[in-house]
């Protein structure tokens, strides 16, 4: 009973999008295309990973259905453009997780998580093989992807195919390495070189990252959220003394940001 009211639920938010964009409805959801869906999309999909740190369920459900209803509002265009429809989404997805859990479906047998990775990872650049711009070790991750998440998507699929580092210390060795590179080329004055190095530095702490089963972007967002809690620390502080931030002197600044940081 539960799974069929589900069913009947999305069926009638479809139903709510086509009439929005149906004669009648909503003039703005009317002329929405793909292109301008993409930023909303993203929008609602950073909401709910907000949502998620929060802890807070019902603010999840809330931006759960934020995103949803965007999946559902692409499904619809690409239904009237008649290239397919909300159920062949649902299928095709199905039948990708059965293919990809054939030690769940079928007779395949894996020991521990790290074989049920390299067997999904397998089933998609084998039996899932398609034309890509790059490797097709490669195929599949979205150029879309935050700059950091899609380095240690990347960085996860070399490793499959045994391009990895043996030893922490040997990542450590790199990023010394790299700054070091960075350091000449700030010396020499040099800015092409110093964005390249910059980026070689950035994406050796993404493999150090993934090389330690972090991922590097939840550390950054978490860094920054105790930046923005510390910062508005401080910002209390000098206000309680009539000073805005700009009015403080660096000294002040720093004598609260190192209170803040002793505090936790």
């Amino acid at each position: 009973m539960k799974e069929r009211k589900t069913t009947t639920d999305v069926a009638e938010l479809l139903a709510l999008i086509r009439t929005l964009r149906g004669p009648g409805g909503c003039p703005w959801d009317r002329v929405q295309t793909e292109k301008d869906l993409k930023r909303h999309l993203l929008d609602e999909a950073y909401e709910v990973l907000d949502a998620i740190d929060s802890g807070a369920p019902a603010e999840l459900r809330e931006e759960l259905g934020d995103l949803l209803f965007q999946i559902l509002f692409l499904a619809v265009l690409a239904e009237e453009r008649g290239h397919f429809d909300f159920s062949g989404v649902i299928q095709e997805i199905g039948e990708k997780m059965i293919r990809r859990h054939p030690h769940v479906f079928g007779d395949a047998q894996v020991r521990d998580v790290g074989e049920v990775k390299a067997n999904w990872e397998r089933i998609k650049t084998i039996q899932e093989r398609k034309i890509a711009r790059e490797s097709p070790l490669f195929a599949g991750v979205s150029r879309s992807l935050p700059a950091l998440a899609r380095a240690q998507a990347i960085t996860e699929r070399a490793a499959t195919a045994g391009f990895d580092w043996e030893r922490t210390d040997q990542v450590i060795a790199k990023l010394s390495e790299e700054l070091e590179e960075l350091t000449e080329a700030l010396e020499t004055k040099d800015r092409e070189g110093a964005e390249e190095e910059i980026g070689d530095l950035l994406f050796s702490v993404v493999n150090l990252s993934r090389f330690v089963q972090v991922r590097a972007e939840d550390a950054l967002r978490g860094t920054t959220e105790k930046f923005l809690r510390r910062f508005r620390y401080m910002e209390e502080k000098l206000k309680e003394r009539g000073l805005a931030v700009e009015e403080a002197s660096p000294e002040e600044m720093d004598r609260l940001w190192t209170e803040v940081k002793q505090a936790g």
